[in-house]
């Protein structure tokens, strides 16, 4: 996998990570170091572990599914990008009570954002790729999102955070095409 294209994937994947990170900052009365720490480090953990876990799981089953790998990773990219597309045109709200940024609120949080990252651990096995080098990327491109997004959650509102998980979802189709279609034609 080239360089553009983890780039590429790490911040599409982190598009979750940064629209509830927007939503954690609207909600806090005050965003302190502890919160966007806290956010910023979970976020950016469990995208690099959800990586890491998808692609062992797929490593064990890439060898029987290897006629139709491209097909099941472009499939899995295809529905995650559709469905953070979906989400970005609902009117799902993010709004949460408390602090979202302890506990198990904060958990659940970081679980529920990173299960994209599961995905396309899933889908780099089925690929052949290796996932060091862009679970370390999407890790800290989720992180340094998450950052922004909870800073400047009370400023830029929500209607900001469904445009980036739009962008999201349509970085994530056009990569899923491109596996499809590097696979079909070379």
């Amino acid at each position: 996998m080239d360089w553009l294209t983890i780039i590429g994937l790490a911040f599409a994947l982190a598009m979750d990570a940064l629209a509830v990170s927007i939503a954690v900052g609207m909600n806090l009365e005050r965003v302190t170091g502890r919160h966007v720490f806290r956010l910023a480090w979970h976020f950016g953990l469990f995208q690099f572990l959800m990586s890491v876990c998808g692609w062992l799981a797929g490593r064990e089953i890439a060898a029987a599914i290897q006629a139709w790998d491209h097909w099941l990773a472009f499939g899995l990219l295809a529905f995650i990008g559709g469905k953070m597309i979906y989400e970005a045109f609902s009117d799902i709200s993010h709004k949460t009570q408390g602090d979202p940024t302890r506990g198990i609120k904060l958990v659940v949080l970081s679980v529920a954002t990173s299960l994209d990252a599961l995905a396309v651990g899933l889908s780099q096995a089925f690929l052949g790729a290796m996932v060091w080098m862009a679970a370390v990327i999407i890790g800290l491109v989720a992180g340094m999102l998450t950052m922004l997004g909870i800073r400047f959650g009370a400023r830029l509102g929500i209607r900001w955070g469904h445009r980036a998980e739009l962008v999201g979802g349509v970085v994530l189709l056009l990569i899923g095409l491109r596996v499809l279609i590097s696979h079909l034609v070379g």
